[in-house]
């Protein structure tokens, strides 16, 4: 039996799209038009999205080119039901792997009909930051770590009535009973190509179900929107399986390693000769706002940074060369050459990238003034 025909027995076939018989649609001509899918990030930390006709050109469309939207946001908690309409600004454009050229998927950061940013806008501060402390070259790579679930939210691959064996199999597992839902993974990491995210890797993680995939490195604002982009992707194309994904750092109690988003920094002046100085220096500074930092990186995190299970404890900030037990990690090989980038152990699978980054600038070099 196939991957595929296996997933339909774990699933409710109603709830999966019958992508082969759509593809005789998706060939059809669209005389002049392409379609232009608008992705929001919601109340939630989740995405939203819906479609809009334009008319095709001989260039690709640039965020400048493309017309502002609205949507309610009172269904999605972003505005009271008496002054509904939130707007969509596009600030980035990527082919559509779905429907294919010359569709297009349209990132949006939402504002308020007075044209100030929502409140869950995130974006707006973090591109603020980046601009202005762009002689840095700041890097980032987020390393996001996730769950698969069926509709019954119930990791795939685990026994009906009981929990697998112990972790130790999995991690970069390779054959039945070690790891599931592959399928999935290499979907997604195909439609993150041809949508020109800079996905970097991808590998199964410690805990049945569990998959990582790394993005970057990006340079300052582009790592917050590639990696809500490949989010979008990863739950497009799980809803064509008919399968959950969940971003929870703590998804399943017990012996298993949380879900988080390990996050990689560094600057100009760390990458070059002598950089461990400017390293050791905005470890410096992030120890001084641990709080403020734990404050934005991801819902429930106090059930995954334990002091176990390759975490740092929530309470206490930590930094060691080749440490995971720690909230910042020194790559081994960065300190033996003296210069490089550090790792920040501590977000959450579900936080957001954009206030990641945001804050590990506005620690390293100081808040913008309005």
């Amino acid at each position: 039996m196939n991957g595929k025909a296996n997933m339909l027995l774990q699933a409710d076939p109603s709830h999966i799209t019958y992508t082969e018989n759509l593809q005789k649609f998706l060939r059809l001509p669209q005389g002049g038009k392409i379609i232009a899918e608008y992705i929001w990030v919601d109340s939630e930390g989740g995405v939203r999205s819906k479609s809009r006709t334009l008319d095709a050109k001989d260039t690709d469309y640039t965020p400048a080119e493309l017309p502002m939207w609205n949507f309610d946001g009172s269904s999605t908690g972003q505005a009271p039901g008496e002054n509904s309409d939130i707007y969509l600004q596009p600030v980035a454009v990527f082919p559509d792997p779905f429907r294919g050229t010359p569709n297009i998927l349209v990132l949006a950061e939402c504002l308020n009909n007075d044209g100030t940013p929502n409140k869950y806008n995130h974006r707006h501060e973090c591109a603020k930051l980046m601009e202005a402390h762009a002689e840095h070259k700041p890097w980032f790579g987020l390393e996001q770590e996730y769950t698969l679930l069926d509709l019954n939210d119930r990791p795939y691959g685990w026994p009906k009535n009981g929990y697998p064996a112990p972790q130790g199999p999995y991690y970069c597992g390779v054959g039945a009973g070690k790891v599931v839902m592959r399928d999935i993974v290499e979907a997604h990491y195909k439609c993150c190509l041809y949508a020109g995210v800079k996905i970097s890797g991808t590998n199964a993680e410690v805990m049945p179900a569990q998959w990582e995939y790394q993005v970057g490195p990006c340079e300052g604002i582009e790592m917050g929107d590639h990696l809500w982009l490949s989010r979008f992707l990863l739950h497009r194309v799980a809803e064509e399986f008919g399968a959950k994904v969940s971003f929870d750092p703590k998804p399943i109690p017990g012996d298993w390693n949380g879900a988080g988003l390990h996050s990689n920094f560094s600057t100009k002046e760390m990458r070059e000769e002598g950089g461990m100085k400017h390293i050791e220096a905005a470890i410096k500074k992030l120890e001084s706002r641990h709080a403020e930092h734990i404050a934005v990186y991801g819902e429930g995190n106090e059930k995954r940074l334990t002091g176990r299970h390759e975490t740092g404890s929530i309470d206490t900030f930590s930094y060691g060369v080749a440490n995971r037990g720690a909230s910042i990690r020194i790559p081994r090989e960065c300190a033996a050459k003296g210069y490089g980038y550090f790792e920040d152990r501590r977000p959450a699978s579900n936080a957001d990238p954009y206030q990641i980054t945001g804050i590990i600038m506005e620690t390293c070099f100081g808040a913008v003034s309005e």
